[in-house]
């Protein structure tokens, strides 16, 4: 497929946030189970001996980009299944091979990252890690370790650090698996994509931080004033698979603006997809 690289307005951030939950609302229970696949795959994944962490980490391009194939599908009105996790993986041995590559770099990066944190914070997350799943029993211990001044060095170090990894991963797998690039290419062309459409990637992620908060605060202030505040945990399960299953929809939005599409009509809505070629 030929892709070439496109800058766009800003407001279209806004607008890659809006067609998710358009699409999103034609297949809800679809893409919802589907993410809980996707959640379900990365537990499997991490629950190999060892390795369990590393191989969870590079499985995440791959997971991510089976989103966005099932995204496109249902964008033309096809099914939406979780075979379609696999389907990357099922084109030429070159794509494969370069696929395999790219989740190989992710994942060790990720890895060092995490080290690099747990350093800085001496170790504060990795005995986080141990005492958490202790609960209440461990409180004073987790209150003491969060009120540690390296706590918040590592968490910003990994947050810059995160979000610096996402620029030249972000369309990387679906570079490869539509555009045919090489691994190099593909972090190049990610990075450079993201770069001429910051102004739109941004109203894109301040977006996200309304959406959230408006529904955290409005879903608490209905509850408190009903009575009934112990159901926002109940609520905060499915909840978070929507959002993430429109969050992860709308990846092929960003990748589809950035590195052009031909118009496609669902319903009074404009989309736009990749040329399948």
């Amino acid at each position: 497929m030929a892709l070439s690289l496109k800058t766009v307005d800003a407001s279209h951030g806004a607008r890659w946030i809006s067609d998710a939950w358009r699409l999103f609302a034609r297949r809800p229970l679809a893409f919802t189970s589907l993410f809980a696949v996707f959640l379900f795959g990365a537990l499997v994944v991490s629950l190999v001996p060892l390795l369990g962490g590393l191989v969870q980490m590079m499985a995440l391009p791959l997971l991510s980009l089976g989103f966005m194939v099932a995204s496109q599908s249902a964008l033309l009105d096809g099914p939406v299944h979780p075979r379609q996790f696999l389907e990357p993986l099922r084109s030429d041995p070159k794509r494969r091979k370069a696929l395999l590559v790219l989740s190989a770099i992710y994942g060790v990066a990720v890895l060092l990252i995490l080290v690099l944190v747990d350093a800085v914070s001496d170790s504060a997350f990795s005995r986080l890690q141990e005492l958490l799943p202790k609960g209440a029993a461990a409180q004073l211990q987790i209150d003491a370790i969060l009120a540690e001044p390296g706590v918040a060095t590592g968490a910003l170090l990994g947050l810059v650090l995160g979000m610096s990894l996402s620029v030249p991963f972000w369309h990387a797998p679906a570079l490869v698996h539509w555009g045919g690039h090489s691994v190099g290419q593909a972090l190049f062309s990610s990075a450079l994509a993201l770069w001429r459409c910051k102004g739109a990637f941004f109203v894109y992620a301040m977006g996200w931080v309304v959406v959230l908060l408006v529904f955290g605060i409005g879903t608490a202030l209905v509850l408190g004033l009903l009575g009934l505040p112990q159901l926002v945990g109940l609520i905060g399960l499915p909840a978070g698979l929507m959002f993430s299953a429109v969050f992860y929809i709308s990846l092929l939005f960003t990748f589809n603006d950035s590195f052009g599409g031909t118009p496609v009509q669902l319903e009074d809505d404009a989309f736009t997809r990749p040329d399948p070629g």
